[in-house]
């Protein structure tokens, strides 16, 4: 399977979910260790006009359950990924739309496939953020995902 085959084949699962369907997200690119996830802002806003809190943390939880997924699927390696902890900082208000991007925040890839090989279970951090349109942050996400292998 393409690369660009497999990213296709994570967004069509990703669109069973619907919260996802519901925000209208869709995975942008996987590209220089990054997972890039977008958007936009209607139906995620809130009562101010600006993104809803929880669309916020729901996007970077998805683009870094995805590049965890992903990062497995690569290896070949079927697995369960599930988001075990996170913490989220709001940074400031974001009038526009959403776009999250999501990468490993401790350790290395190797280490973590390596270990769900050897274990059938393994666990990463991964670190997230959604950027204003000026280039600030909007919120921050930093969260330990765990892959169990399936069955």
């Amino acid at each position: 399977m393409s690369s660009d085959d497999s990213l296709a084949a994570l967004r069509a699962r990703l669109h069973l979910i619907p919260q996802v369907r519901s925000m209208q997200a869709d995975l942008v690119a996987d590209e220089e260790g990054r997972m890039r996830m977008a958007a936009p802002l209607a139906p995620n806003v809130n009562d101010k006009g600006n993104a809803f809190g929880g669309s916020l943390a729901s996007l970077m939880t998805l683009a870094g359950w995805s590049l965890a997924t992903r990062r497995l699927e690569q290896a070949g390696l079927d697995a369960e990924v599930y988001v075990a902890d996170s913490q989220i900082r709001y940074v400031a208000p974001l009038y526009g739309d959403l776009q999250a991007e999501a990468w490993l925040e401790e350790g290395d890839w190797e280490t973590f496939v390596d270990t769900f090989r050897q274990r059938g279970r393994a666990r990463c951090r991964i670190a997230a953020c959604i950027r204003l349109p000026e280039g600030g942050e909007a919120a921050t996400f930093s969260g330990r995902f765990v892959a169990l292998a399936k069955g």
